[in-house]
């Protein structure tokens, strides 16, 4: 049986990890593309709706709002669900109004610019964004104020997109499934 010297070993070993770290990444890179860059306005779908909307993605906030009305807290099953109409504006710009019920996922306090806090309850919406499918919470929120009734924030950003504040439309807004 043939010795390596230490430092002969300690360079194989050291080889040997970073080979199995790199070609893991390689499998990884399969699964999950990883970030992408988006601009600070980009187009989504949703899956569940017929339509392309535009959402702004803000680093600022830390949970994703869209513009919904008409909220009714219940309970179903035992468990708390809320009914809702989310008001968002096409590609042409016409409002479309869509009528959802979805089980709550939790309330929270939201802190407005003004200083008043809100309190606005979650749901779970399934949207398209850059070609991937993704589960993200949402606060229901009046947004007529604003330009954009889509908001995605931090939480849904972290593993998604990095942003690039100067660039608009940088993805495309579809599931693979739809291709």
């Amino acid at each position: 049986m043939t010795v390596l010297p230490r430092n002969s070993r300690i360079l194989f070993v050291g080889l040997a990890l970073f080979f199995s770290v790199f070609a893991s990444s390689f499998s990884h890179a399969d699964n999950d593309p990883g970030k992408v860059i988006a601009g600070w306005i980009e187009r989504v779908a949703l899956p569940d709706i017929d339509g392309v909307f535009k959402a702004k993605l803000d680093s600022g906030a830390k949970t994703s709002s869209i513009y919904a009305d008409e909220i009714e807290v219940f309970e179903k099953d035992g468990d708390k669900w809320v009914r809702f109409e989310l008001v968002l504006k096409d590609g042409d710009g016409k409002e479309r109004r869509i009528r959802m019920e979805r089980e709550r996922s939790r309330r929270v306090k939201i802190k407005n610019h003004d200083g008043v806090h809100d309190s606005r309850v979650t749901v779970d919406i399934d949207i398209c964004f850059d070609g991937r499918k993704r589960t993200t919470e949402f606060t229901l929120a009046d947004r007529r104020e604003y330009l954009y009734a889509i908001l995605l924030g931090r939480r849904f950003l972290e593993d998604v997109a990095v942003v690039d504040s100067d660039e608009t439309y940088l993805t495309r807004a579809s599931c693979k499934t739809d291709e």
